[in-house]
């Protein structure tokens, strides 16, 4: 049997620096925006990675054919930097859905 970091009842163990990881996840807020323009998993994938390398942002979901985009952050969401960072990737942040 291999081992894993994972007990019998599905709950985990792991390392302080995974912990805090979850700790930062469990309180971080997740917002989602309207963004125009967008067509194609191209589209996706260079949101995904414009608005990802920004401050805070722990992750990133594209629904282009709602034409919605989800960002979960450390804290409240900076709406002006992820308008920014969408309008670098050619798109444009409509507002808050």
């Amino acid at each position: 049997m291999s081992s894993s970091c994972c007990t019998p009842d599905g709950s985990c163990h792991t390392s302080a620096g995974e912990s805090t990881t979850a700790t930062a996840v469990a309180d971080s807020t997740a917002t989602t925006y309207r963004v125009s323009g967008m067509t194609c998993g191209h589209c996706k994938t260079a949101i995904t990675k414009s608005v990802g390398e920004l401050a805070g942002v722990i992750s990133v979901d594209v629904d282009v054919a709602g034409g919605l985009v989800t960002v979960t952050t450390g804290g409240e969401a900076d709406d002006a930097a992820m308008a920014a960072a969408v309008d670098d990737a050619g798109y444009e942040l409509t507002g808050r859905a």
